[in-house]
């Protein structure tokens, strides 16, 4: 889709219309209390609508509601074929929509309209069409057993489950999770980020027109304690995703051990590697890698390249060629389709990544903040590791660089962090590229390059980062079904009681 221009974005989003309530059971409707909460353009400050802020009530409400439809079948029994058919219509009406989608997202977020033109929009559809596509071609399978007995090994959807986003990429990782969850026959309870309320509600409503039955996909937006809580608590849903942050992830464990002992997948945070080695080819291609991992979405990103370390006798090089492609990164106006770096996604995220910056080394690059909530692409060399830059995840677009001598060195300080979702290697020695890839202890490695694999490739992290299950591939279909055994007997009776 080709972009358009700043004036003509100007004008969409002066003439948009947003969903203000909650959606369940096929329709939109208000918070039990009647309470609202205003959701706010980042880069403006202007208040776009008021949200309604659902409750435990409404969780209630919506869980029943999730049951109801799980136990009639009338998704979670519907056949293969039809489940994947409604999908892929649903997938149409996304793609019918997502001009109006992609201007949603950035006034909501703060993210550049580019993105969200170019990747965020694009991205979730294909998610969508990736996961509907697969749901008849996913075989159940038989166990070796003998001739008196079949042994059958089968999925069944796990039931009803609570799907907990984060703000960072509101429309994607909606995709990532609602995408498996409806392909296995689940029902879904879907809480938004309280910032980012407004373009779920919307899917949820295209999903319904494409014909996902009443009760099936759900958004209640609201608070963490009145709605994310609650849902966690829930002693009638079966399982919870989650994508956040760290300490909020672990609250689900307790929400869960405290209640139900539902299944829990998280998916959290990261202080993810950039490792460039001496050898390290084409300085210039490792430059526009590094800035892209770094700054990309503002870093407002799991997989953020957060740490930059690299051989001293090619620091001098690659610092001076990241200094120029950062050039490359404008800072304004989100829906400029010139812009690379929107607004950070609210005041209090601004006020958390500018408090870094306040006690931080003098900036290599940046350092500085505009009107509003706007944070420059920063880099910043600190001593070693145990700076606190180089341990806490930022969440913004800062870029911490730690000079070391030799390979072992930079593997032994990629791996020294309580994350491990992604990190990269540049090299140009094929064995030290395999060697490291294998040592590094982190869920997605690069070689060579930055990025986060494709939507065949499973996502997630080692240790903090998170457990349970994996978004995107075939993987991710897992933490929504379960696995059963079903064991046939065939022996004769009359047989079997002489023996």
């Amino acid at each position: 889709m080709d972009l358009l221009t700043k004036e003509e974005y100007a004008a969409l989003a002066a003439d948009m219309t947003f969903a203000t309530n909650a959606f369940v059971d096929g329709g939109y409707r208000p918070a039990a209390s009647g309470k609202t909460f205003a959701t706010v353009n980042p880069a403006t400050g202007e208040t776009l609508t008021n949200v309604a802020a659902c409750g435990p009530q409404d969780v209630d409400f919506a869980v029943a509601k999730s049951r109801e439809a799980f136990e009639d079948g009338r998704w979670s029994r519907m056949h293969p074929s039809d489940r994947k058919d409604v999908l892929i219509r649903f997938a149409k009406l996304l793609t019918r929509n997502s001009r109006e989608l992609a201007v949603m997202e950035s006034l909501d977020s703060g993210k550049t309209i580019f993105d969200c033109e170019t990747v965020d929009v694009p991205e979730t559809i294909h998610c969508i069409k990736w996961h509907a596509e697969a749901i008849d071609k996913m075989y159940d399978s038989m166990a070796p057993s003998s001739d008196d007995h079949i042994a059958m090994v089968v999925r069944e959807p796990i039931g009803v489950v609570g799907l907990v986003l984060p703000w960072n990429f509101p429309l994607l990782m909606l995709a990532w999770k609602i995408g498996p969850a409806l392909a296995a026959g689940c029902s879904v309870i879907v809480k938004p980020a309280e910032e980012t309320s407004l373009t779920a509600l919307r899917v949820a409503e295209l999903a319904y027109e494409a014909g996902v039955p009443r009760g099936v996909l759900n958004v209640l937006p609201g608070s963490g304690e009145e709605v994310g809580e609650p849902i966690g608590r829930h002693m009638d849903i079966d399982m919870v995703s989650f994508t956040g942050s760290t300490v909020t992830g672990k609250r689900f464990l307790g929400y869960a051990a405290e209640s139900n002992a539902k299944e829990v997948v998280l998916e959290m945070g990261g202080k993810n590697p950039c490792v460039v080695m001496d050898d390290a080819e084409n300085l210039d291609r490792v430059a526009a890698h590094i800035v892209n991992g770094a700054f990309w979405n503002m870093g407002e990103n799991c997989s953020a390249i957060s740490r930059l370390i690299v051989h001293k006798t090619v620091k001098a090089e690659v610092m001076q060629r990241i200094e120029a492609h950062a050039r490359e990164w404008p800072l304004g106006d989100p829906l400029d389709p010139e812009t690379r770096l929107g607004a950070m996604v609210s005041k209090a995220h601004f006020d958390k990544v500018s408090g870094y910056l306040k006690d931080a080394p003098d900036a290599v690059l940046g350092g500085g903040t505009r009107d509003g909530v706007f944070v420059e692409a920063t880099v910043l060399e600190v001593a070693d590791n145990k700076h606190t830059l180089a341990r806490d995840e930022i969440f913004g677009p800062v870029l911490t660089v730690i000079e070391v001598s030799s390979f072992d060195e930079a593997i032994a300080v990629a791996n020294d962090t309580d994350y491990g979702l992604c990190a990269s290697l540049f090299t140009a020695n094929a064995k030290r590229a395999i060697r490291g890839a294998r040592m590094l202890r982190a869920g997605t490695v690069t070689v060579n390059s930055y990025g986060e694999g494709d939507i065949a490739t499973p996502f997630g992290g080692y240790k903090q980062s998170g457990f349970g299950g994996r978004d995107n591939s075939i993987l991710a279909h897992d933490q929504y079904t379960q696995i059963k055994t079903i064991w046939i007997d065939l022996a004769d009776d009359a047989e079997e009681a002489v023996s």
